[in-house]
């Protein structure tokens, strides 16, 4: 990683891209180039106008076919934030039922906040009624745990595609499939079909994202999780035929064919497709190079540091690039890495968005740690370009910060 520590002029070690990722180098020129060309206003007729919107059409058909979907499918968001609000609005509020029973949603206890508290709110507003599908203590959740709890008024089930602080891949695919019989039977009866999202933040870039293998409704797409600019797309199947339409959470103009108002960002879109096109073209390497460096660093530690635990050890299927280790006891995740590791080791307690709370993670709790576990577990997460250099370095920051001694 590019970048000086404060402290010691040296390069920080950063192992924590499931936080974010760097724009690739091919990205930025995408971007640059973009910035230079496409100026124009999408919706203008004139030719800087037709210029900018066919760059705009060039990066949906790369997403597409990154996603192995069609292109008239993929609609601009801001981000994977926008697209989960989105998604699961007009799921629920496009749900009538004849006996005016409110909308029913399934999840589970262990999905981002842009899910989770999407879904409290509108429960809290008495908009819906909610089930929540626990996870094993394995963190591992059981597609027939999530079929067991649809009724007649389930309107959508919202699982994400793998959990950012554990790594654990979900059953998306099992569920997905058992949903196409469960919606035909519905559809028999005169009862409205479910809709299933999924947010694949965590995966897309890591491992292969099918939208018709995973037989998905919706799937959320967040860029700067594969090397993207910080905006997103949200994958809708036959959108222009939906049975549901998109609700908008804000108001504007008619982009994106009516489905997301206000002016597109053309050169962070061009940098999107740019990046969709790279995991298109390189996916089987980047994952072979992330799982490669990953279980170099679970050697490493466990070799290296005495005491340390890794979770999840016997989860079958994992993310290439994630490792949540448990510090020895006596230790704290926050004192190691906020003082020992402090400029020298980048990494997460768990989710980048609560790394600077005390409190054990809620995520790892539900996922079978104790507190005392959850507070001295440190999610680390390669990226497509950390080195063996780069993990030996990592091991003996980590070391020293644990138990002293030279770093």
């Amino acid at each position: 990683m590019n970048g000086s520590s404060e402290t010691s002029g040296k390069a920080p070690i950063y192992l924590d891209y499931n936080a974010t990722t760097p724009l690739d180098p091919v990205v930025i020129e995408e971007i640059h180039k973009s910035l230079v060309e496409d100026w124009g206003n999408p919706s203008s007729s004139h030719v800087l106008g037709r210029q900018a919107k066919a760059a705009i059409e060039r990066s949906r058909i790369a997403i597409a076919r990154m996603l192995n979907a069609s292109h008239e499918d993929i609609v601009f968001t801001s981000g994977g934030t926008e697209a989960n609000n989105i998604s699961l609005l007009s799921a629920i509020h496009s749900t009538t039922s004849a006996d005016h029973s409110k909308p029913h949603v399934i999840t589970s206890n262990v999905e981002h906040d842009s899910i989770a508290l999407v879904l409290q709110e509108q429960l809290k507003r008495g908009n819906i009624e909610l089930s929540l599908v626990e996870v094993d203590q394995n963190g591992k959740l059981h597609y027939d745990s999530v079929l067991s709890l649809i009724r007649d008024a389930t309107c959508l089930i919202s699982i994400m595609h793998a959990n950012n602080e554990s790594g654990i891949i979900m059953p998306i695919e099992e569920v997905g499939n058992k949903l196409l019989a469960i919606n035909e039977e519905r559809k028999r009866k005169g009862i409205r079909r479910i809709v299933f999202h999924c947010d694949a933040a965590q995966t897309i870039g890591k491992i292969e994202v099918d939208v018709k293998k995973l037989k998905v409704d919706m799937l959320t797409v967040v860029g700067h999780k594969f090397y993207a600019p910080r905006i997103g797309a949200l994958y809708v199947k036959d959108l222009t035929n939906n049975e549901f339409p998109l609700r908008h959470i804000f108001q504007g103009g008619g982009q994106e064919r009516g489905f997301r108002p206000g002016t597109e960002n053309t050169p962070m879109i061009v940098g999107l497709g740019k990046a969709a096109e790279l995991v298109y073209e390189n996916l089987k390497t980047y994952t072979e190079t992330m799982q490669t460096m990953r279980n170099f660093l679970n050697v490493q530690l466990q070799d290296g540091i005495p005491g340390v635990g890794i979770n999840f050890s016997t989860a079958a299927e994992k993310l290439p690039n994630t490792l949540s280790i448990c510090l020895p006891e006596g230790l704290t995740a926050q004192t190691v890495l906020n003082e020992g590791c402090k400029d020298k080791l980048l990494a997460s307690l768990g989710a980048a968005c609560h790394s600077n709370t005390e409190k054990p993670s809620a995520i790892l709790l539900a996922s079978g740690l104790s507190p005392a576990e959850a507070s001295r577990t440190i999610r680390l997460s390669v990226g497509r370009t950390t080195t063996v250099k780069e993990i030996e370095e990592a091991v003996k920051v980590l070391k020293k910060a644990c138990h002293g001694g030279d770093s």
